[in-house]
């Protein structure tokens, strides 16, 4: 996701990006930070609480917990709070504060789920605030380098000898009951969206196994997990937004964050979406383009889709969830512009709350469609013009439907 031609011209100093910070350089000075606050290789904090599970060498995978170095209680949750980070940090403050996390990394087969149970390190994981944790590294740590567009950026990470929770983990009501429930991964996911359990526990428990039938469960690599939890609960709003009203007129609702706009399109109708993704040139991803690529997927409106796509699948979750709140279905048209500012990925967190806000925002008010369509095409030029007509057709003979 770096834009290395654009970086190597910056040095850090002139903001070619955009950017008021260097994000790689506030990682960098982060790590560095972390690093020297090891007493030799003993690492003692609070995890916010934060875990991944890694992919490589599956089935045995790597169980990434992340402790920010001397930050203990409360202190710590926001090195990990996506729903508190959104529209408060940019995306420099993300990456120091996902750098500064010191990255233990035990490994398992992936059918021993309950070893993490037993060691408490998968309960602190799915805490809802911080837990202490002491790690003894087997080395020094050295910097994670590679930038996941799933899980985003991690600290200086090492080998963990032992990891041990040292504090008293507290979970949501409904997560510590539905770790005992012998039922499906669907049916967990579900009773703990209605038992308003944020999406990120959910997510931390599907990955560390604690979801599904008791005899099945495994730990999960957290990008699987993520798109588990994301096409779970559309599936779940969906459900309950069949037989509610549509929505009267047309509107569009915009809104902005790390280098990312939305325009989500609310038209009368049966649900479907339409999702266009534009992305301009140097960005992390084309740097070496001198137009805007520009991705196309569809939600046939039964929440199956035309392709496999992370961004999308939380997109839908955000919007669907957003329609239920409202009460409303609506046929959709959502537009994500990514714009040169956004050289790292920090994870699809951020399109999930930004179109849940935007969805559920006053809007502006159109009288067509078609109006709405020609606006956005004025307002961002370029060839996204040409990529909305691709939509206007399959939009509006929906439209024509619903109105006979």
């Amino acid at each position: 996701m770096i834009n290395a031609e654009l970086c190597v011209r910056c040095k850090g100093y002139k903001r070619l990006c955009g950017l008021p910070k260097c994000p790689i350089l506030e990682k960098v000075r982060a790590t560095m930070e972390a690093t020297a606050r090891i007493a030799g290789l003993e690492v003692s904090g609070s995890t916010p609480p934060t875990a991944v599970v890694g992919e490589k060498g599956y089935p045995f995978v790597p169980i990434i917990v992340g402790v920010p170095p001397g930050v203990k209680g409360e202190s710590a949750k926001i090195y990990d709070n996506p729903q508190g980070w959104w529209g408060r940090l940019g995306l420099a403050d993300i990456l120091r504060l996902r750098g500064y996390q010191v990255s233990s990394i035990m490994r398992l087969n992936v059918s021993e789920p309950f070893t993490l149970y037993e060691k408490e390190v998968g309960v602190a994981a799915i805490s809802a605030r911080p837990v202490d944790t002491e790690v003894v590294l087997k080395r020094l740590p050295h910097p994670i380098t590679r930038l996941d567009p799933f899980v985003g950026a991690t600290g200086p990470a090492a080998p963990a000898k032992e990891v041990r929770v040292v504090g008293n983990a507290s979970l949501p009501k409904k997560l510590e009951e539905i770790i005992w429930d012998d039922v499906s991964v669907e049916e967990a996911v579900s009773e703990l969206i209605r038992g308003r359990v944020d999406t990120y526990s959910i997510i931390r428990a599907m990955s560390l196994g604690f979801l599904g039938r008791i005899r099945r469960r495994k730990l999960v690599p957290t990008r699987w997990a993520i798109t588990a939890v994301d096409r779970a609960a559309v599936k779940f709003f969906l459900g309950r937004l069949r037989d509610r009203p549509s929505i009267d007129g047309v509107s569009v609702h915009v809104l902005e964050y790390l280098m990312n706009r939305f325009y989500i399109i609310l038209y009368p109708g049966n649900y479907h979406v339409e999702w266009l993704e534009v992305w301009r040139p140097r960005t992390g991803l084309t740097e070496k383009t001198s137009s805007s690529v520009i991705i196309y997927s569809r939600d046939y409106g039964t929440g199956r889709t035309n392709t496999l796509d992370g961004g999308f699948d939380a997109a839908r979750h955000g919007l669907v969830r957003a329609l239920y709140e409202r009460g409303r279905k609506a046929s959709v048209i959502i537009i994500r512009i990514i714009e040169p500012g956004y050289v790292v990925g920090v994870g699809n967190w951020h399109i999930r709350e930004t179109v849940y806000r935007a969805a559920r925002s006053e809007g502006i008010v159109f009288k067509e469609l078609s109006d709405v369509l020609t606006w956005i095409a004025e307002v961002e030029g370029g060839n996204v013009a040409g990529a909305l007509r691709k939509v206007v057709s399959v939009s509006q003979r929906s439209l024509d439907t619903f109105e006979k």
